[in-house]
């Protein structure tokens, strides 16, 4: 099938659980799917042409602001062409503050602005993901999967 990079930042672990349980699924339908951690492994934006889709999660810090271990791949995204480069967003968040899941919005609206093909499910979860929330982890790699299907049966038809 493809490659796909899921790459996330995480400081309580609930963001972690998400990407893991995505990545998980899109292994089970076939995909070489790279888990990486903002914190601890080197996300290059420099990379994405390798992978058929770009997966960021992401928490949002106070209200509604990027983490720090994300800023500079957001800031770094402008100096790469990801036209038409599927991308996802997803995150946990807390629906305590006014601006639910900002930094999801934020990644979401950058990559979309450098004209990347942005998935419509921004995918939100508050707070810590229970069974539920997993369950919509693997409805958004199932979403990944019919995206990417669709994009290489469209290039086939156009040859």
């Amino acid at each position: 099938m493809g490659k796909i990079l899921v790459a996330y930042a995480s400081t309580t672990g609930n963001t972690e659980l998400m990407a893991e349980a995505i990545t998980d699924h899109l292994i089970y339908l076939g995909y070489e799917a790279v888990l990486k951690s903002f914190d601890f492994d080197p996300v290059y934006v420099d990379d994405i042409s390798e992978y058929d889709a770009v997966l960021v999660g992401t928490h949002t810090w106070d209200d509604g602001s990027l983490p720090y271990e994300i800023e500079d791949f957001y800031d770094d995204l402008e100096d790469v062409n990801i036209t038409g480069k599927i991308f996802a967003v997803f995150g946990s968040a807390d629906s305590f503050y006014d601006s639910y899941g900002g930094a999801i919005d934020l990644v979401g609206d950058r990559v979309q602005q450098l004209g990347a093909t942005l998935l419509q499910w921004r995918l939100k979860v508050d707070l810590e993901p229970d069974r539920k929330d997993i369950v919509h982890c693997q409805e958004f790699a199932e979403l990944v999967h019919k995206t990417l299907a669709e994009r290489h049966i469209a290039k086939k038809t156009i040859k």
